[in-house]
C-alpha cells in the first residue's frame, strides 16, 4: 500500500506505526521514516571507518546500571514525559539537526548537564536524589560523546540507572531514515 504522504510505498516505523508525535518547544513534532525506497545515507553518514582515537566502538552499556534502547524503546523515550531526551554532541552538531525534541546538554559541561538534570550542588559534590530520567545519544556506535558524558555524570553521583543510552545515536537514526529535526524549528525533516 502507498504511503499517502508521499506517494511511495507504505514504510512503517513498526508493524502498528506509521509515525508518531513528540513534544518539542514550539509544539508536537511527527517522526515518520522515509518512503523513498532510493534514499541514501549522506557521504557524512555512510563513512565506516573513522580515525582513532578518537572513535572507536563504544560499549552497549558504557556504565553499570545504564539501560541500552533501540530506535524503538527511544521513541516510547521520546514520547514519555518524564523522560528528557539529550543530544551530548558538540552544540554546533547539534545546532544542524538532531533526534525531533532533544536538547542539548554537550558532553564537555558535566556541571551544566547535572544542573539541567534536577541535581544540586553540595558542600561534598552533587546530590542527584531528585534528578530526572534522561535517554541520551551522539553520532552513533563509534562516538564517544554521550560515554563520556555518562561516565562523568555517574561519577559526580548521578544514578546510572536513570540513564537510557542509544549508542546508535544520529548514524543509527538516519540509516532508519526517521526524521530529524533542527531546534528553534517548527517541523521536522529527512535528510
Amino acid at each position: 500500500m502507498p504511503d499517502a504522504t508521499s506517494g511511495g510505498p507504505e514504510v512503517r516505523i513498526a508493524t502498528d506505526l506509521m509515525d508518531c508525535t513528540v513534544p518539542g518547544p514550539a509544539g508536537r513534532l511527527t517522526i515518520r521514516r522515509i518512503a523513498d525506497p532510493e534514499h541514501r545515507l549522506s557521504a557524512e553518514w555512510a563513512k565506516t571507518s573513522r580515525p582513532a582515537p578518537p572513535a572507536v566502538l563504544q560499549p552497549l552499556i558504557p556504565v553499570p546500571g545504564v539501560v541500552p534502547l533501540g530506535e524503538l524503546e527511544l521513541i516510547a523515550a521520546m514520547q514519555a514525559p518524564d523522560i528528557l531526551v539529550v543530544d551530548s554532541r558538540k552544540a554546533d552538531q547539534y545546532a544542524k539537526y538532531t533526534l525531533p525534541g532533544a536538547i542539548n546538554l554537550p558532553f564537555t559541561d558535566t556541571d551544566a548537564a547535572l544542573e539541567v538534570l534536577g541535581c544540586r550542588r553540595t558542600d561534598d559534590g552533587w546530590d542527584c536524589a531528585k534528578a530526572r530520567t534522561v535517554a541520551m545519544f551522539c553520532n552513533g556506535a563509534w562516538c564517544g560523546q554521550s560515554p563520556t558524558a555518562i561516565r562523568r555524570m555517574t561519577e559526580a553521583g548521578f544514578p546510572p540507572d536513570r540513564i537510557l543510552y542509544y549508542r546508535n545515536g544520529m548514524q543509527g537514526w538516519l540509516l532508519q531514515g526517521l526524521s530529524v529535526w533542527r531546534p528553534g524549528d517548527s517541523e521536522v525533516f529527512h535528510i
